[in-house]
């Protein structure tokens, strides 16, 4: 007999009439049953003791690895365990870290993805004694691949052998896949030789049938039901770890809810591709409550009997119940925005069984819970030789917890810009043209993308953003007299700075590339000098009694004088910090084309108006043949 398989949707929706919920629960478990014997799924790899790391994987979290707050763009130090720290005292810890290396600065030039990792402070070697810190810690280290880089330079294997090669050198535990559903048996396999328990998780949905293969998957932008639904994918195999996110969203507490139901996990990221949406310190204060149970309870999540939608006595109060081994937990979540004070149906303690309000670390004498607005609460029937001293301590723990979780918003920085200044010039320099002092009407060109341009991304609570498109910006500009060099920079007159003051980067990875022993060869003399740094470019400026031209400026006087542009993109004083990301905006487009993603970095030769947010790594990776720069005075 064959048995035809009916696929659900990612997140299953419950229905809002409680009678109804007994055979919801029939259904879904009669549902569950036909898949399983439809797809015959292989799922002997969850048996395997090193994947078993996934299943405990309730806290996942993303670093940009450009974040000011984790490396050190001077000194080339990444500063892991002071990150880490205040992970800790916000959220509970990570069981997981992402370190997210190329977008979305990559297609500036030729630089693939690997090479954004290879070419981090201090190479592969430094990355693989960041991976070890963060593993002494007790945390996996998760590598980002994205299939979609398809026109930088090409490796001369393929992708899945070149993350083998990563995985094993550095050390990974698992590759996040990026814009993909799934990797397929290929990667799976390239994966399994790379070394053991390497864990792939998808950003897209992940179909029923890839289970087998991806221990773990995002829900990223499931849409819950009022009442709380069954993830699917967790339903089918309860050691499938999944993770909840909504990057934008600034209330975090349905994604928090949804993974408490479902016993699964939630995605934290913050610094959104150099857009900060911090979590509210009510939301941390729910993880870090939720955490401790999670991670103590793990297998009730995983090898329990789980009860989706058990009856409560109060609206807007619900509970999913999992048994494992003696033991009950009831994990409850409050839909209200007002404080619910309700019963679980059927459960009291006695004799031999004792009742714990584990979110408030107290013991209780029947199944009443109080919980908080939008918040969440947890019943333990524990018998009564288990409360040992080391319950008792982690009950101690919880209630301490739950009484610091009050705590005050921080209003977070916006960029500010680093401002330079030069003594004034009686008149425009040769090579210059020069520009009214004034208040022009200036309109630029950008493309939106999730770093936005100046201030962080609009996409509040949206899950799928217009982004890609052109956005105009028109404002008044009020500028000084000044000129601008007709022409960028060009390596004779660079390499006549570096004879005439001996300058040397404190970081010379990459410098000055395409040059020969020290030199520019004859055939690039006169080209634009490129694999600076806006450090370096401000040294040479500096020397020459000159500074960067303002974006504003750079566009004024291009467009006054009609300046030939698009050789290299122009450097620009326009450094913008918020203490996390550090960016700068450069004009004039690049006459090198990267082509083949909508994801790449701006590409080609822009008009004057054209303007692109560039993000600062540090100067290995900052330096590129794309970019040039010119100089400006004031007068």
């Amino acid at each position: 007999m064959t048995i035809r398989y009916e696929d659900r949707p990612p997140l299953i929706g419950a229905p809002g009439d409680h009678r109804e919920w007994d055979k919801w629960r029939e259904d879904l478990k009669l549902w569950r049953t036909e898949a399983l014997q439809a797809l015959q799924l292989r799922r002997e790899s969850y048996e395997k003791p090193e994947f078993e790391w996934m299943q405990r994987c309730f806290a996942f979290g993303k670093v940009m690895l450009f974040d000011r707050q984790f490396l050190d763009p001077v000194s080339g130090e990444f500063k892991a365990d002071a990150w880490l720290d205040q992970v800790d005292r916000e959220f509970g810890g990570f069981d997981a870290l992402a370190l997210w290396q190329a977008y979305p600065r990559i297609g500036i030039d030729s630089r693939n993805q690997f090479d954004h990792y290879r070419l981090v402070p201090g190479g592969l070697g430094a990355l693989k004694r960041l991976v070890e810190k963060i593993h002494k810690r007790g945390t996996k280290v998760v590598l980002a691949y994205n299939p979609w880089d398809v026109g930088t330079r090409r490796e001369p294997k393929s992708d899945a052998e070149t993350l083998v090669d990563l995985v094993s050198e550095v050390g990974f535990d698992g590759v996040f896949l990026d814009t993909l559903t799934e990797g397929g048996r290929d990667l799976r396999s390239a994966m399994d030789r790379a070394r053991p328990g390497v864990v792939l998780e998808s950003e897209l949905a992940l179909p029923v049938q890839a289970i087998p293969d991806h221990h773990a998957s995002w829900a990223q932008w499931f849409d819950d039901s009022d009442v709380p639904g069954i993830l699917r994918n967790k339903w089918i195999e309860q050691r499938h770890m999944q993770h909840l996110i909504r990057r934008w969203d600034t209330d975090h507490s349905g994604e928090l809810q949804t993974a408490w139901m479902n016993g699964a996990g939630v995605f934290v990221w913050q610094n959104v591709f150099g857009s900060w949406n911090g979590w509210t310190d009510r939301d941390k204060a729910i993880l870090r409550s939720m955490l401790p149970i999670q991670r103590r309870y793990w297998q009730q999540f995983t090898a329990g009997v789980w009860t989706p939608l058990v009856e409560t006595t109060v609206e807007g109060l619900f509970a999913s119940r999992w048994e494992h081994k003696g033991t009950v937990l009831w994990t409850l979540v409050n839909r209200l925005s007002k404080p619910v004070d309700g019963f679980i149906h059927g459960i009291s303690s006695d004799g031999t069984i004792r009742l714990f309000d584990l979110v408030r670390g107290e013991e209780v004498d029947h199944a009443q819970v109080i919980v908080p607005g939008r918040w969440i609460g947890a019943i333990l029937a524990i018998p009564s030789r288990m409360v040992d001293n080391d319950f008792k301590a982690f009950l101690t723990a919880q209630k301490g917890r739950f009484d610091a979780n009050a705590g005050l918003t921080r209003i977070e920085p916006m960029p500010v810009r680093k401002k330079v200044t030069i003594a004034k010039r009686p008149s425009a320099p040769a090579g210059m043209k020069r520009v009214d002092k004034g208040v022009y009407n200036l309109v630029s060109r950008f493309r939106v993308r999730e770093c936005d341009e100046y201030e962080n991304c609009a996409y509040q609570n949206q899950a799928y953003p217009m982004i890609h498109q052109h956005k105009l910006v028109e404002r008044p500009v009020d500028v000084g007299e000044f000129a601008l060099m007709e022409r960028e920079v060009s390596n004779k007159e660079f390499a006549a700075f570096l004879k005439a003051t001996n300058y040397r980067p404190r970081q010379a990875e990459g410098f000055l590339a395409r040059w020969k022993n020290g030199s520019p060869t004859p055939s690039i003399e006169q080209l634009p000098v490129t694999n600076v740094d806006m450090n370096d470019a401000r040294a040479y400026a500096t020397w020459a009694g000159m500074r960067l031209p303002t974006e504003d400026e750079w566009q004024l006087a291009v467009i006054q004088h009609k300046l030939h542009t698009g050789d290299v993109w122009n450097w620009t004083e326009s450094e913008h910090t918020d203490g996390r990301t550090t960016f700068s905006i450069l004009k004039g487009g690049c006459a090198n084309s990267i082509s083949g993603s909508q994801w790449y970095f701006d590409s080609g030769v822009q008009s004057p108006e054209w303007s692109a947010k560039y993000i600062h790594f540090w100067p290995a990776l900052d330096r590129s043949d794309a970019i040039g720069f010119r100089c400006a005075v004031d007068l």
